[in-house]
């Protein structure tokens, strides 16, 4: 009998089906993830929180100097544009500057000398740090080739303190992203616990739950904000402000969370695989953490994604208005208070780099977020 040759469809759907089979064993944090590197934006912004969270471990490495290292005769020099080429051959430096007092205003005006270069060098020595407090090391990123040279080189300029700007920055960032960081991750835990309490109990516990989001909710958020943070003792610490911003920040911030998990619930509790968990004599607390918020755990990692940005964005603002993280403590809000004076922007705009960070982060972020969103959908492809 002869043989039958395989068709054109058949030859056509084998390679098909064969993916197909690959999507259907896959795990669905597999499948969230096949979808969202799609999105090259979405990945080109992770790979900038990446950076941004390097930074958070270990800000001294980065660090060109000492933030808190200060120098009168240094204030306000300006950005040293930097070089990878000098003499024809590949050797980063920054060109010197050279300070003169303007006889009329008794300001320091700074000049840079092109004729005299600094040079830098990766990997350099300098002031010593402790690296998450496992062991100590002078090792910096970048810095002047010569640790003991009298010219330092400033990457963004310094301040009226003469303190450098871009070693600050990196501190800020640590600040202010943790905070948004530990910010969402406890308003994630109060979302989730008392949503999910809401919506799977019923009855007293959820009307008295969303009562309670329905006052939080109506209530001005800026104006409860700054009535909070001015409530803080003055003489408190950096360290507790800190915590008490957080703490803050998390308290106001949970009330959407728990309104979407209280839905999600509403409809998971008569699913086929919650009955059958309670038939079989799982506890209530089991079944709400080992089978129903992890079948919409890609959900809550994209709104929490969505929602660290707005934590930024408002630990910015009460720090930039004096009533968030206070000095000496340094965060993006801390440094850009320098820059409510007109006098001192117009004499030195590169006090406002700072907001530029606020804007790299809020806007990774939010495309992290709708990446993320998006590759959690199973209807969106």
């Amino acid at each position: 009998m002869a043989e039958s040759l395989p068709t054109a469809s058949t030859v056509e759907l084998a390679p098909k089906s064969k993916a197909e089979d690959r999507v259907s064993v896959a795990s669905n944090w597999k499948l969230v993830w096949w979808r969202f590197r799609k999105n090259r934006l979405a990945v080109v912004s992770a790979l900038v929180l990446v950076l941004f969270y390097l930074i958070v471990l270990v800000p001294d490495f980065f660090a060109t100097h000492d933030p808190e290292a200060t120098s009168a005769k240094l204030a306000f020099i300006p950005p040293q544009r930097l070089s990878l080429i000098t003499g024809g051959r590949l050797a980063p430096s920054a060109p010197s500057v050279v300070g003169a007092r303007n006889k009329e205003t008794l300001r320091m005006e700074w000049v840079t000398d092109p004729a005299k270069r600094i040079p830098l060098a990766i990997f350099t020595r300098g002031y010593k740090y402790d690296v998450l407090g496992l062991f100590e090391t002078d090792l910096h990123l970048v810095g002047t080739a010569d640790p003991n040279a009298a010219e330092g080189v400033y990457l963004l300029g310094t301040d009226s303190l003469g303190r450098d700007q871009w070693s600050r920055l990196m501190f800020g960032t640590r600040t202010s992203m943790t905070v948004g960081l530990v910010a969402v991750i406890l308003s994630v835990i109060l979302g989730v616990l008392l949503g999910g309490v809401s919506g799977y109990f019923g009855g007293i516990a959820d009307l008295i739950i969303q009562r309670v989001i329905e006052i939080l909710q109506s209530l001005p958020t800026i104006p409860i904000w700054l009535a909070m943070t001015a409530a803080l003792p003055r003489d408190w610490p950096p360290t507790r402000v800190f915590f008490a911003i957080t703490i803050i920040l998390a308290f106001i911030g949970w009330t959407t969370l728990a309104r979407e998990v209280r839905g999600r619930f509403l409809s998971l509790r008569e699913e086929d695989f919650v009955l059958a968990a309670e038939l079989s004599g799982a506890s209530r607390f089991r079944i709400i953490t080992r089978h129903m918020v992890p079948a919409f755990m890609s959900h809550i990692i994209a709104t929490s994604t969505l929602a660290i940005p707005v934590m930024i964005i408002n630990e910015s603002s009460l720090s930039f208005l004096g009533l968030g993280i206070r000095p000496p403590a340094i965060s993006w809000g801390v440094l850009l208070q320098e820059a409510q004076n007109i006098q001192t922007v117009a004499q030195a705009p590169w006090l406002m780099m700072p907001g530029l960070g606020v804007i790299i982060a809020v806007l990774a972020f939010n495309l992290v977020g709708d990446g993320l969103r998006d590759a959690a959908d199973p209807y969106s492809h």
